[in-house]
């Protein structure tokens, strides 16, 4: 039997697959680098894609 591809996972739609980014903040570090702290999606949590509603587990009532 051939294997079945596994579906593709949706791309989130708040950050567009790019769920990390770097912010400079205007300083640079002694070697004349620029400083940056990193920023991640909020919605998919830095994975790029969102889960499907069928994965969610409702729990309670």
């Amino acid at each position: 039997m051939m294997p079945h591809p596994k579906p593709a996972m949706p791309i989130c739609g708040d950050c567009d697959g790019f769920p990390v980014v770097h912010i400079t903040t205007g300083t640079t570090t002694p070697t004349g680098q620029r400083h940056t702290l990193p920023a991640t999606c909020p919605t998919c949590h830095g994975t790029g894609h969102t889960v499907r509603a069928s994965h969610l587990v409702r729990i309670g009532r």
